[in-house]
């Protein structure tokens, strides 16, 4: 049986299920955080630039004021945005999501992309033409820079999201601190088994996002195969008398991996919380291993002129 927490290299442990807020409606994530934490869930995954930052800080408030938790049960991940890339810049963002989440220190702050922006006051800053402004900040001075928070005492935990093996290389080998997690893609359709080995190598706990493959991203095109539909998975769940959601989950947790399913439906993020009960079997986890088609859902491939875009093949710098 798969433990309900991994152990960070920075001392601190970490649930293996969280809540994902990423394209959560406005108006729907606080009542999406209450109905977590009453499920269970001890462990919400934000973003500066998923734009709900108040909002959950708002629901975490009240949860504590009510004593139905304190905050050292809960745990609270956030991301320092591409704009906030320059070392001068990144205590300023931190302080911004600790203001809006309404608390003194965060348990994981995560470098969310290894490329950064121009710093322009847009979360997407653009010239006339429409395209992208990428800055060429080095991602290892940008990780320097939160390293100090940690040290400070402002985060207990650093990391990245997005990395590849080459970029946390550099990071092992220029900075102080290792990585405690690489927040990444990962589902049946981009296992990604090389790069988790990796980390589980160095030390460096994996969180799988989009664990679904993000069916409802805006991007998503017409046609496309859902992964929650594919008939091999629903037999499986059949047998199990669970749902594909849950089987998905249940085999990344399998991995030692953590996952943050995003939802704002309370039945749905009670369901997604329910995967420790069970086991896949060998021959479970070779049928969803044999979808893996190296799909990724969030690939930005507007990002690729960018000088540390995370996609390339062979990637090197």
């Amino acid at each position: 049986m798969a433990e309900r927490s991994l152990q960070l290299n920075s001392g601190y442990k970490m649930p293996v299920i969280g809540l994902g807020t990423w394209q959560s409606p406005q108006g729907q994530v606080e009542v999406a955080i209450e109905s977590a934490i009453e499920y269970g869930y001890r462990h919400i995954d934000c973003a500066h630039v998923y734009q709900n930052e108040t909002e959950i800080g708002n629901a975490i408030a009240k949860i504590i004021k009510e004593n139905k938790i304190k905050r050292e049960d809960i745990f609270i991940t956030s991301k320092l945005w591409n704009s906030f890339h320059k070392p001068e810049d990144v205590k300023p963002a931190l302080m911004k999501s600790l203001n809006m989440l309404q608390t003194s220190y965060l348990d994981l702050y995560l470098m969310h992309w290894p490329m950064g922006y121009m710093n322009t006051g847009d979360w997407f800053p653009s010239d006339k033409d429409g395209k992208l402004m990428f800055s060429d900040v080095d991602y290892v001075e940008t990780w320097k820079a939160m390293e100090a928070l940690q040290k400070e005492g402002l985060v207990r935990s650093i990391g990245v999201s997005n990395f590849n093996e080459f970029q946390l290389n550099r990071i092992l080998k220029e900075g102080s601190i290792p990585p405690a997690v690489n927040q990444i893609e990962l589902h049946p359709y981009l296992i990604q088994k090389e790069l988790v080995n990796f980390c589980s190598g160095k030390g460096i706990v994996v969180t799988a996002y989009s664990p679904f493959a993000s069916p409802d991203r805006p991007w998503a095109e017409k046609g496309e195969p859902l992964l929650l539909e594919e008939p091999k998975l629903v037999a499986i769940a059949d047998r199990l008398q669970k749902t594909v959601a849950q089987v998905i989950l249940r085999y990344l947790i399998q991995r030692n991996v953590i996952v943050i399913p995003k939802s704002a439906t309370p039945h749905r993020i009670q369901s997604n919380f329910d995967v420790f009960g069970f086991e896949l079997n060998d021959e479970d986890v070779k049928t969803i291993e044999s979808f893996n088609r190296n799909f990724r859902a969030v690939a930005l491939t507007n990002h690729m002129q960018a000088k540390y875009y995370p996609f390339r093949e062979n990637y090197s710098e």
